[in-house]
């Protein structure tokens, strides 16, 4: 094999595998339905619409319904963000994708679950891919 052909390779691989990002922590702790956070703790409508400013974050429209998943809890000057993927009866891009997006953007408009359990937060929950 030759040289050049070795070095296109080795950069081809190294690009595929630059493509996820570990982005900063939002939080060191949320809010679940359980110790995994796979349950959804509530419905929500949301107010307006919010365009994600990066990759953790989803895109939410007027009028749409989004499934809560989790609950970050703020920091000290932090802004409040849930987890959750927008529900719709048809189909549309962010449906079934998980991310985050601020709590004002949303009324909560039902509970699924009142018994909720506190998680720390990983790496994996702002990982983006």
């Amino acid at each position: 094999m030759s040289f050049p052909l070795v070095i296109l390779l080795c950069v081809g691989l190294l690009q595929e595998t630059a493509g996820a990002v570990h982005m900063d922590k939002l939080a060191d702790n949320k809010i679940c339905g359980d110790a995994e956070c796979s349950y959804v703790v509530s419905m929500a409508t949301v107010l307006d619409d919010f365009i994600a400013p990066d990759c953790r974050f989803i895109n939410l429209r007027l009028g749409q319904k989004v499934y809560v998943y989790s609950k970050l809890i703020p920091e000290e000057g932090a802004g409040v963000f849930w987890s959750g993927s927008v529900y719709s009866e048809r189909y549309v891009d962010q449906m079934g994708i998980i991310g985050y997006f601020p709590a004002t953007m949303v009324n909560e408009t039902q509970k699924f679950i009142e018994n909720t359990v506190k998680v720390a937060t990983t790496n994996m929950d702002f990982y983006c891919d």
